[in-house]
């Protein structure tokens, strides 16, 4: 069946394995994480859980996002999110980070960090040009844009400067190393999307092998 939760992201540490190797981990605040609603295929055409995450006070929200709270008997939480494939949970349930095990295969999504206009050598990894006489001052420029007179145009998806971050990202086959019941925490190996303090959605793995 499968698993999932809101967690934020506190940020990357390491830990020793029992033969002494260093794994490096991502600690996640995951939970806890109040179902506010669930939807059927019946009412609304496919499943899902909403989850909240984080309280909130009651004048940080809009009369309709208070309501759906007060219908579900929860307390206002500051995130909502949408999982689908997750069953066996009734409205006023809490999921918490024991959800997951040690062992367990996820994906985490969340939005990466945001590096703001950048040139297309760090946005896109181009190769500088020759810094030798003759060739300045263009050592960063993205190159040529195409022919004058056939097509007359710069072709679409053309790697150029612009905005770099700020993306949905998942990462995918990440493996829960530990679980921190007290204190709500999960920590998976290896590095996740977003800067400290980011939220993230762990769910069970959909391509593990």
């Amino acid at each position: 069946m499968s698993k999932a939760i809101i967690g934020r992201k506190v940020g990357m540490t390491q830990i020793f394995a029992e033969d002494g190797k260093v794994i490096p981990v991502t600690v996640v605040e995951a939970g806890p994480c109040p179902v506010v609603q669930v939807k059927t295929v019946e009412n609304d055409g496919y499943a899902a859980l909403k989850l909240g995450f984080l309280p909130a006070k009651e004048k940080s929200l809009t009369k309709p996002e208070l309501g759906q709270f007060k219908k579900a008997k929860v307390g206002p939480c500051k995130y909502l999110k949408e999982v689908r494939g997750v069953e066996g949970y009734s409205v006023g349930d809490v999921l918490k980070a024991d959800v997951f095990a040690a062992g367990d295969k996820v994906d985490v999504a969340g939005v990466s960090k945001g590096h703001g206009f950048t040139g297309v050598i760090k946005r896109w990894n181009q190769q500088r040009l020759k810094e030798t006489h003759g060739v300045g001052p263009v050592h960063r420029e993205p190159g040529s844009m195409g022919s004058i007179s056939d097509p007359s145009r710069v072709f679409k998806h053309k790697h150029l400067a612009g905005q770099y971050g700020v993306e949905n990202v998942t990462v995918l086959n990440l493996e829960v190393v530990r679980v921190d019941v007290a204190r709500n925490v999960v920590l998976v190996k290896g590095a996740i999307p977003g800067p400290k303090g980011s939220i993230v959605t762990l769910r069970t793995s959909v391509k593990s092998k």
